[in-house]
């Protein structure tokens, strides 16, 4: 399917055919299975430069092709955003410390559907506090899912993503959003993670966007440094991440980036 064809929302959101679905579970799976081939490397000592070159291998393995790879200029397949990094974290020659806990985001081209994906990792030993966040803010990306069905809203789902986490005494991050992807990288609609019940975007069958709260122990204020990228939390309170790419059916939200291992959780076996 050619982008420039298909209808448009009034709001300019794309709705993609029932077809469509196959792509974009190609390239959600693509993405989920480097996630998890990629988890028994998150250990004390690894680079965070080293978890990159192991992804990219694993695109070019696979026949695909990076989205991150020349995207603004951007040299690598991954981020890599460790402990209060909100996101865009650029991998390098950090050393990763007994404790520390990264996101990592991959966003995979295959037969021109885009994959994007993150979760949580862990190295070492996980604090009690750092647990708690990564379970909250898994548990706040599903019932945002869960409210992403037709006739809901994208304000419903940014209320449920963050009432939940404010119940939690954690808060969610404004200055970043989920986005419509598909044929695109980025495309319309903004996903936010907060919002008021039955405002924004109504949502309909063939809809593809992600979903990928962004919860901070402390203040949900960030700031970006000056390689203009790197988002770090204002207060340095820790952060946590995750993402899936979802599309809307009848029912409500398909997921395409369904860990095929069982592995989207750190503490999942």
């Amino acid at each position: 399917m050619d982008e420039s064809k298909g209808r448009l929302t009034r709001d300019g959101i794309r709705i993609y055919d029932l077809a469509d679905f196959a792509g974009m579970h190609r390239a959600g799976r693509l993405a989920a299975q480097i996630l998890d081939a990629v988890a028994p490397l998150v250990v004390p000592g690894q680079t965070t430069g080293a978890l990159d070159q192991f992804i990219t291998e694993q695109v070019e393995a696979a026949g695909a092709t990076s989205a991150t790879i020349g995207y603004k200029g951007y040299e690598h397949a991954s981020c890599i955003s460790v402990n209060h990094v909100v996101c865009h974290g650029i991998p390098g020659g950090k050393v990763l410390k007994d404790g520390d806990i990264l996101n990592i985001d991959v966003t995979v081209i295959v037969d021109g559907w885009y994959g994007d994906t993150s979760r949580m990792y862990v190295a070492g030993t996980v604090s009690r506090k750092a647990e708690r966040l990564i379970q909250v803010t898994h548990d706040a990306l599903m019932l945002g899912i869960e409210a992403a069905k037709p006739g809901n809203t994208f304000g419903d789902i940014g209320f449920a993503i963050q009432s939940y986490v404010e119940r939690q005494r954690m808060s969610v991050v404004r200055d970043f959003c989920g986005h419509g992807l598909g044929r695109v990288f980025h495309a319309p609609p903004n996903v936010l993670h907060y919002g008021r019940p039955d405002t924004g975007p109504r949502l309909e069958e063939g809809m593809f966007f992600t979903i990928e709260p962004m919860v901070n122990l402390g203040r949900p204020e960030t700031k970006v440094l000056a390689d203009d990228w790197t988002a770090v939390t204002r207060d340095k309170s820790l952060s946590a991440q995750f993402e899936h790419s979802v599309g809307i059916t009848a029912h409500g939200a398909e997921i395409f980036t369904l860990s095929p291992a069982g592995r989207y959780h750190p503490t999942w076996t």
